[in-house]
């Protein structure tokens, strides 16, 4: 069975990654996540691993990494790295930037700690307000293999999109799966 792979970017929220877990149930996803927020809310960092989900870097604060200093873009890494390396007990393999923004000197950045870059082939547009339904429409455009960006923002469209398109995907033959690196 042909396989997309469902990606949840900038949480861990506090009102909406339980719910994301529980929409998933089964259905294996890569949650892209903030350093800052994954220092507040560790016990959701940790919800994540346990429900067997990928967890990936997404930057400490969501910055346009090609705009700053080589310094500061390593650290921005480099401390979510640590982060959620201490958090977890596994350093993440996976990196996505903040935006898709991304240039040479980020693939450095990034291929120092041994990160995989990950950008996405469907972007729901969900961070920008529209309905669950649009958010569902726009998830139908996935090709097998494909990759769909949503978001871990507080966003409860996002949520109630979820089986939805997990339902879909279903009846297409396709089915969930996490990025792999």
């Amino acid at each position: 069975m042909d396989t997309v792979a469902l990606t949840f970017d900038d949480g861990p929220h506090p009102e909406t990654t339980p719910a994301l877990l529980a929409a998933l149930d089964d259905a294996p996803a890569t949650f892209f996540l903030q350093g800052s927020r994954a220092a507040d809310h560790p016990d959701l960092v940790r919800a994540i691993a346990a429900a067997g989900h990928t967890i990936g870097n997404h930057s400490w604060t969501h910055p346009r990494l090609p705009s700053l200093s080589p310094a500061a873009r390593e650290l921005e890494v480099a401390r979510t790295q640590d982060l959620l390396a201490g958090i977890t007990g596994t350093r993440p393999a996976l990196f996505r930037p903040p935006y898709g923004d991304t240039d040479a000197s980020v693939a450095t950045t990034i291929a120092g700690h041994g990160l995989t870059e990950v950008l996405w082939t469907v972007d729901t547009r969900d961070w920008a307000g529209v309905s669950t339904g649009e958010i569902v429409d726009a998830a139908a455009a996935v090709e097998p293999g494909g990759i769909i960006l949503m978001h871990d923002g507080g966003y409860a469209s996002t949520v109630a999109a979820v089986p939805r398109i997990l339902a879909a995907l279903a009846s297409r033959g396709l089915r969930a799966a996490a990025v792999t690196g």
